[in-house]
């Protein structure tokens, strides 16, 4: 008969759990301490009573388990004390030591204290650890924590001072035995890189004895891991990979060698729930997943695994923290008993709050763009009336009609006045002239944009873009427009998104478009001249570098907050001229900003932070079925997806019926739904518990409810069977195969083009930070002194003195770089041209602040204007210039508008030297050659 005493209960749950973890259980009157590594000896005798449990490893006590009743669950720690004394307690008949390992637990709740800690911390645990670990613990002698303590000091060659800054405070966090720590990372600023090395440092010094890198899809997955195969350490030449094991999971296997585990959440989530795992579900990160990422209202709940005890990592680090560690995917870091380390350059409220307010590192964009880490933006905004007002179709008027999947066209009479709003664009409705209007604009407008991009011909060349689109047929119109507006060919502009290198498919299975590989065209987009324009639907949202990229064009509004800073993370990264020129030949200097054209109100729209929505009539279907694959077996989710189906199976053809039947294993679509409303219909679930009741008469309810649970465990997982990553993809197929409205009858017009009025704020900012720095520094550097207090000294004025000034400032302030100065100039309209060279320019910009001149002029205008002016009053007095002297004064002057000043030593440079050099030039002007190099070095710089 079962016993309901609630102590007997704990008990009971007590011994599952530890048989779970291979530990054998034994009364005190049959003890065998050696029948097994780990030995739990149920109320043995202490000097200060009976413990509830004591555990031996190896004949040897280690420690004890004081157990409770579920109901002091809320009083765990009034109960540690007890469990302490126990531990201290002296076993009958053995001369003890205490012992270290100290349990408190309800069967539900456990509690464990290791008392070799520096300073032993109780700390709540999933179940209990394995006899194994606890030897090999006793064999170390010095726990993690202890040893956490030993890390040295951290050398710093080779990192940045944000990196450093994130490595000691998460090291300081460790030896406070924090349990979580947040790294805030501006996109760019190396937060995988910093990853490595701590975790390096961890496996080295503090023998970690493993640590997962855990991401939210598979392309995180595979750069993180080509970023640990490259990884060199700063006091070791060898690399990561040969010092440590890494291994990426793509199955559920688990190499118990390995030393560093990546993976996706998911995948860990189905191995621990015993579940295989399509490779799609990891190819976009669940919280993108309407479905996955709400509260519903029961979650499947992950039980131990033995293969992989809770002890199996010592550190989690979870990359993009911000997106896919709650609710449902929760139970996988609560699983481990592990230290955990979020890295993200977005945290919101929630992630602060789930990492215990312990942001060890807090480096955002905006810092990371004064230290030149990263590159700020500009906003250039595309208003057209379709965009912001959308349109009517009229009754009467035939209108194109197009499968989405297949493009197959047709005309169909409009039998009544059907408004189209902006938020149906390029979904229910597509304009062509709307997307063709702001491509031409985008077009037109690029020269103005990047003004400096032509070629020696006058051609200009399109910077590196990104266009991001609302779906996959927006995506394929956008690429047909730019194409045609742009007059190019196909390489100008490719489509790059995942699950592009498989071949899409009509709802017939006809091959659409044959797959491109996202990683060779993503390379392409990087490393090689074409394409120059890329459009994307899903990737390059986070985690994709792409250096060269300089302009984001968004024909998709983003309401995530978080997704937003991630989509501008594209264009923020630094990369240095050489580089830059590979894939942009006509780039004039490095790359210093980057320009997001604002084409849909992406940076007006209201933000929230980064939460789907959560109601389930809004739910996707895909996202339906992607929860199903990973695992999720909730009521809502099948009942819902039962109703799509059924919904569905009124729509399809006979044929379209029998390919699914095909791809289900047989079942038609009925049956699927059938069995999906089965799995929780009130009377089925009657019948089995009925019959439990029948075969398992006299067990404890416990028993029945586990028995339960298994059955229908197996119901569920039978109706969820069939939904395979290729019914999964047919049933999407088939429902996209639906018609989109095609508006050929409303032009669309730009209503407003231009700067974003932001912008100026922002110039104007900077250009009262550049005078700050400059008034700060007059009295330090030469050139300043010269150009600030002693203007009559300018012919002293040398290539190094300008060179002195624009270190200092690319040193003290990357963010006030000549260029970008320049720029806000021009945002302000307060310039006249564009400057060669940041030299030249810093030169233009001295003149401006210390009040030379009035308006911001390029400098080769100020050296033509003196050098007519020179060259005016010598011929009108007794000097006359012949025409070879006048070649050489010429020369002088083109060098000095790029160099800014000359001395007798550039004579053997280009073009000088070409042309015979100093001694040339000491034959046309004699004894006043001298005289003509210091004249000259005054009034053109005058």
């Amino acid at each position: 008969m079962a016993n309901q005493n609630p102590e007997q209960i704990a008990r009971d749950n007590i011994d599952k759990a530890l048989i779970a973890c291979g530990w054998i259980i034994q009364g005190i009157k049959q003890v065998n301490l050696y029948a097994n590594v780990g030995v739990a000896v149920k109320e043995y005798l202490t000097d200060v009573g009976p413990a509830d449990y004591v555990l031996f490893v190896d004949g040897k006590p280690c420690g004890v388990i004081e157990a409770k009743r579920e109901e002091e669950g809320h009083r765990m720690n009034v109960h540690e004390e007890q469990g302490e004394d126990y531990a201290n307690a002296k076993l009958k008949h053995l001369k003890n030591e205490p012992l270290p390992f100290v349990y408190i637990s309800t069967g539900e709740i456990t509690r464990f204290t290791d008392f070799t800690d520096p300073k032993p911390r109780a700390r709540e645990i999933f179940s209990f650890h394995r006899p194994e670990t606890l030897r090999e613990w006793l064999k170390k002698g010095k726990s993690l924590r202890k040893r956490l303590l030993d890390l040295p000091a951290l050398p710093t060659e080779g990192l940045r001072d944000c990196q450093i800054s994130a490595i000691t405070q998460l090291e300081t966090s460790f030896k406070q035995n924090r349990p979580r720590a947040l790294i805030q990372m501006a996109t760019g600023s190396g937060k995988t890189f910093t990853a490595i090395t701590f975790i390096y440092r961890l496996l080295k010094y503090a023998k970690a004895k493993r640590v997962l890198f855990l991401v939210d899809t598979k392309n995180l997955g595979e750069q993180a891991e080509q970023e640990f195969m490259s990884f060199v350490p700063n006091d070791d030449n060898r690399k990561f990979t040969e010092l440590y094991s890494v291994q990426r999971l793509k199955s559920s296997y688990i190499a118990t060698d390995s030393q560093v585990c990546i993976s996706t959440i998911q995948r860990l989530y189905s191995v621990l729930k015993g579940t295989e795992l399509d490779e799609k579900a990891e190819e976009e990160n669940p919280n993108e997943s309407r479905w996955l990422s709400g509260q519903p209202k029961t979650i499947p709940p992950i039980e131990y695994d033995g293969k992989m005890p809770i002890e199996f990592f010592d550190f989690i680090v979870i990359d993009e923290c911000h997106r896919s560690i709650y609710n449902l995917w929760k139970q996988v870091l609560e699983y481990y008993d592990a230290f955990e380390v979020g890295l993200t350059a977005t945290p919101d409220k929630r992630t602060i709050g789930y990492f215990d307010q312990n942001l060890v590192s807090e480096y955002s964009h905006e810092m990371a763009v004064a230290d030149g880490v990263n590159v700020g933006y500009d906003v250039f905004i595309i208003d057209t009336k379709v965009t912001q007002q959308g349109a009517t179709l009229w009754k009467g008027e035939y209108i194109e009609h197009r499968e989405r999947l297949s493009r197959k066209k047709r005309r169909e009479l409009q039998d009544e006045d059907e408004h189209y709003s902006s938020q149906q664009l390029d979904k229910d409705i597509v304009n062509p002239n709307q997307i063709r209007t702001i491509i031409r604009s985008f077009k037109e407008n690029l020269p103005h944009i990047f003004k400096d991009r032509f070629d020696k011909d006058g051609n200009f060349e399109v910077p590196k873009t990104l266009i991001f689109a609302k779906t996959d047929s927006h995506a394929d119109d956008i690429i047909q427009l730019v194409r045609e507006e742009f007059a190019e060919e196909n390489r100008f502009c490719k489509k790059i998104t995942y699950g592009s290198d498989k071949d899409r498919k009509d709802a017939d299975d006809k091959v659409i478009e044959k797959g491109e590989d996202p990683k060779s065209t993503l390379a392409q987009f990087r490393n090689d001249y074409n394409p120059r324009i890329a459009v994307t639907v899903d990737m390059i949202a986070t985690g994709t570098d792409v250096k060269p990229l300089e302009c984001l064009l968004f024909m998709r509004d983003v309401k995530s907050r978080n997704y937003f800073e991630q989509m501008k993370g594209r264009g923020t990264r630094t990369i240095d001229l050489d580089s830059l020129r590979k894939v942009t030949p006509t780039a004039k200097h490095t790359k210093d900003h980057f320009v997001i054209v604002d084409a849909i109100g992406v940076t007006k729209s209201l933000k929230t932070d980064s939460r789907p929505l959560e109601k389930r009539p809004g739910v996707p279907l895909k996202d339906l079925l992607q929860a199903i694959a990973v695992g999720a077996r909730e009521e809502d989710l099948f009942t819902s997806l039962a109703n799509r189906l059924t919904r569905l199976d009124k729509q399809i053809t006979e044929k379209e019926k029998k390919k699914f039947a095909e791809k289900a294993d047989g079942k038609t679509v009925s049956q699927v739904v059938h069995e999906l409303l089965n799995a929780f219909n009130p009377d089925v679930i009657e019948a089995i518990k009925d019959k439990i009741e029948i075969e398992m008469a006299g067990e404890s309810p416990e028993e029945k409810h586990s028995a339960f649970i298994a059955q229908h465990s197996l119901m569920l997982n039978e109706a969820a069977r069939v939904f395979t990553g290729e019914l999964n993809e047919y049933i999407e197929n088939v429902r996209k195969a639906h018609e989109q409205k095609i508006d050929l009858m409303n032009p669309d017009e730009v209503i407003k083009i231009g700067w974003d009025k932001d912008n100026k704020d922002k110039a104007n900012e900077l250009i009262k930070d550049f005078e700050a720095w400059m008034q700060q520094h007059k009295d330090e550097l030469v050139a300043l002194q010269i150009f600030y207090n002693q203007p009559y000294r300018r012919r002293e004025l040398t290539y190094s003195m300008i060179k002195e000034v624009l270190e200092k400032l690319q040193n003290d302030k990357p963010a006030l770089a000549p260029m970008s100065v320049w720029r806000a100039y021009e945002a302000l309209e307060q310039c006249n041209g564009s400057a060669k060279n940041e030299l030249t320019a810093i030169v233009s910009l001295l003149r401006k602040v210390s009040g030379i001149d009035e308006t911001l002029t390029i400098f080769d205008k100020t050296v033509d204007k003196n050098f007519q002016d020179w060259v005016f009053r010598k011929q009108a007095g007794a000097t006359k210039f012949n025409e070879e002297q006048m070649t050489w004064l010429r020369m002088i002057k083109d060098y000095v508008s790029s160099s800014f000043h000359i001395e007798k030593d550039d004579f053997d440079l280009d073009p000088f030297n070409r042309n015979g050099g100093l001694g040339k030039f000491y034959q046309l002007f004699k004894n006043d050659y001298e005289l003509i190099i210091n004249e000259l070095n005054e009034v053109l710089a005058a």
